[in-house]
């Protein structure tokens, strides 16, 4: 059975997710305006939708999977779960209000909230027991105080340069942490979704290591193990010189210039780090 998942058709999340998907060895499309593409190789067939609709489909079964961001998934109320984190599209909403007037969450009681995401708001609000209106705008919400509709927004912010220059701020904590997900519609998936998930999430792990080589004599080993062990331990083959051993790790790439200083000082050389395109664990 063909597997059928959504991918987001523009937006921040297009290009990442179209390109996570390529590393994985699935083909994606060519030209912005198909909305379908069949990956006959890998029997996958790919359905390029507005990502405030995945959650919709995957949710009601008419899709298997799909990629679309946290904050949208939550929106929806749709039946679908997250299924693992995809590391881009990050973002993080906040309440924001004309400067110096609002300093907490409690000062939304009563108030009207103008926001894109009204589920994710409304739900946020239940959950600390705070009572106001909350009005769903499309778009750039900034301008809603200025007129007149909202006295607060909640919204994403990044640099927070767009709000201060309407005049706004942000205030109380932060709503919701999003980034891009997989969704499924729980435990109603093929099993060849899991054969999918895994190649997602080897193109993951290769980002996030390196393959790192070097050579160290025999002595100086059990040191340079303790510095990197490795995700199961390292490979050790014996060199032509006598005493020396040839070593490869897995290791972080985040801190990796770090430790390869670490380990020259414990005694490794000929040490090289190389990148790794793909990985099963």
């Amino acid at each position: 059975m063909t597997l059928r998942i959504a991918v987001p058709n523009k937006g921040s999340l297009s290009l990442a997710a179209t390109e996570i998907l390529r590393e994985s060895g699935y083909r994606q499309r060519s030209d912005s305006k198909e909305l379908a593409l069949v990956d006959t190789e890998n029997d996958v067939e790919f359905f390029y939708l507005r990502p405030r609709d995945i959650a919709l489909y995957v949710g009601e079964g008419t899709l298997d999977a799909g990629i679309t961001g946290r904050d949208l998934l939550l929106d929806s109320g749709a039946k679908a779960e997250e299924v693992m984190n995809l590391g881009f599209g990050r973002s993080r909403f906040h309440f924001a209000g004309p400067i110096g007037r609002y300093s907490s969450l409690q000062d939304l009681a009563g108030l009207r909230i103008a926001t894109s995401y009204v589920g994710v708001v409304e739900d946020y609000l239940f959950r600390h027991g705070v009572d106001a209106t909350v009005t769903r705008l499309d778009g750039a919400v900034e301008t809603s105080i200025q007129l007149g509709v909202a006295d607060v927004i909640a919204d994403v912010v990044e640099t927070g340069s767009t709000l201060r220059a309407a005049g706004l701020e942000t205030f109380g904590e932060v709503i919701l942490d999003s980034q891009a997900v997989l969704i499924t519609r729980g435990g109603e998936v093929p099993d060849d979704f899991e054969i999918f998930r895994r190649r997602i999430e080897g193109v993951l792990v290769a980002r996030s290591f390196v393959m790192m080589d070097y050579d160290i004599e025999e002595r100086y080993l059990d040191r340079a193990s303790e510095l990197a062990p490795g995700r199961e331990g390292p490979t050790i083959s014996p060199l032509g010189k006598a005493g020396w051993v040839a070593v490869r790790v897995m290791v972080p790439r985040a801190g990796s210039q770090r430790l390869m200083d670490d380990l020259y000082s414990t005694g490794a050389r000929a040490i090289l780090l190389t990148d790794i395109h793909a990985c099963r664990l």
